[in-house]
């Protein structure tokens, strides 16, 4: 196996990274530093990645869960939080959260074990939607619409075109569907927040054409053939 792949599937890097690893040094076959990208990976082979070994692993993994609020996406937490791995109960093999829902975000996260997969889905040039199912509060004028469906400024970074639609209004907030392709740190919220709204709750629906339906919070399930392969394909 190719070097690059071998580290990708290992979920250490993306193949570009591993390559940059790679030109840089920090990658060691059987000790000795490996400056060759294109070097074919043989049985036996130990690999280390910035002195840490690395292994592929033998079953790739994915599934999807409905994350509850006051979960952290990472593996681990310093601040004793509670993390998402606490609700993943029958799968042994190591698997890791693509990309990030905050806190008090709840809805829709894939998990898995496929480095290449995973990094491919989080890089921005793949364009994957995202859509959100918020409460908001305050005034959603057709003006603020606008602006949301334009590009807003959240703070040193002017969002891409949204696609944002009220679904359902009352007196105190609205119910409304956004959709974006970004995946900047509390995007949706700094979004509406800077038109003036507050967002009281949040839940991702859907990540292309992967959806959530009727999937309980904290509950997960595998992803279908159909699914892993739409997302191999982005």
């Amino acid at each position: 196996m190719r070097l690059n792949k071998y580290i990708s599937h290992a979920g250490a890097a993306s193949r570009r990274k591993a390559d940059e690893l790679t030109l840089a040094g920090k990658v060691r076959i059987n000790g000795k530093v490996m400056s060759e990208p294109g070097y074919d990976v043989a049985e036996g082979d130990v690999v280390e990645v910035d002195g840490k070994i690395i292994e592929p692993v033998s079953e790739m993994i994915y599934i999807l869960l409905n994350k509850p609020r006051g979960y952290v996406t990472t593996t681990s937490d310093d601040r004793g939080r509670r993390t998402v791995m606490e609700l993943i109960t029958d799968i042994p093999e190591r698997i890791y959260p693509v990309g990030r829902l905050d806190y008090n975000t709840t809805g829709l996260l894939i998990m898995t074990n496929d480095g290449e997969l995973a990094n491919r889905l989080m890089h921005p040039s793949h364009e994957v939607t995202k859509t959100y199912s918020a409460m908001v509060t305050g005034n959603l004028s057709k003006d603020s619409l606008w602006k949301l469906r334009n590009g807003v400024d959240i703070g040193g970074f002017v969002t891409s075109p949204a696609e944002v639609n009220i679904i359902k209004e009352h007196p105190h907030h609205h119910e409304v569907e956004i959709t974006i392709h970004e995946g900047k740190n509390r995007q949706v919220r700094k979004m509406f927040e800077a038109v003036g709204c507050n967002v009281r709750e949040l839940k991702r629906i859907s990540m292309g054409n992967i959806y959530l339906s009727r999937l309980a919070e904290g509950h997960y399930r595998k992803l279908t053939k159909k699914e892993i392969e739409y997302l191999r394909n982005i």
